[in-house]
């Protein structure tokens, strides 16, 4: 009898372990994102102005910037959790947002400026900003390292990187709502120094997590 029940868990188990990366994947962040948005709602709360600020293209590229990121980044990540998987070609696609945002500071620069290009890429909450969407991206990352288990990716410190791009782009999302700074100047900044430092803690946990 109990052979028979080994039997049933080692069979359980094996069926949770061939659900779909990208299955668990999205199951994973539909329970981490709720968790980071009420960490932002109870701390940083959204921005005030949120109704007025909506309106403004600049803070619009914000999002589209983040989403991009988190977008290209949970692709790459899919397609290199199969062990046979190399990431040439594919890291292209990581500069879909950097593209965005150059063109977004390109357009910025030939508006007239109340500010210097100093002023803005400084802003008001570069350290807010580089503290909280770490702070926010924190739970999605272990959602995501946690998904990507059920892959085996012949990389693992990249996988988890990519991990952590994905994280931080969600997080950014979802800070950006609470960001009164819309430059393009400051999140090509800010941004990017806060989804580096949520990329290489993927990285450093990759090998340790991901590795099969």
């Amino acid at each position: 009898m109990q052979t028979d029940r080994l039997i049933d868990a080692l069979t359980a188990d094996g069926a949770s372990r061939d659900k779909p990366v990208g299955q668990a994947l999205a199951a994973s962040l539909l329970v981490a994102l709720p968790v980071s948005a009420a960490l932002l709602l109870s701390t940083l709360g959204l921005r005030p102005d949120l109704h007025e600020a909506i309106s403004n293209p600049f803070f619009d590229v914000k999002f589209v910037v983040t989403l991009a990121l988190a977008l290209a980044a949970i692709i790459v990540a899919l397609h290199l959790s199969r062990p046979e998987a190399t990431a040439k070609g594919w890291r292209l696609l990581l500069l879909a947002p950097l593209a965005i945002l150059g063109l977004a500071i390109g357009v910025e620069a030939m508006l007239p400026q109340r500010s210097s290009a100093m002023t803005r890429l400084v802003g008001n909450n570069s350290l807010l900003c580089l503290g909280s969407i770490p702070v926010l991206a924190l739970p999605i990352l272990a959602a995501a390292l946690l998904a990507l288990r059920r892959g085996a990716p012949s990389r693992p410190a990249l996988a988890g990187a990519l991990a952590g791009m994905l994280s931080a782009g969600l997080a950014g999302t979802l800070y950006a709502a609470h960001c009164a700074d819309d430059s393009p100047l400051f999140v090509a900044t800010w941004y990017t120094l806060a989804t580096a430092m949520v990329a290489g803690l993927g990285a450093v946990l990759g090998p340790r997590v991901l590795r099969y």
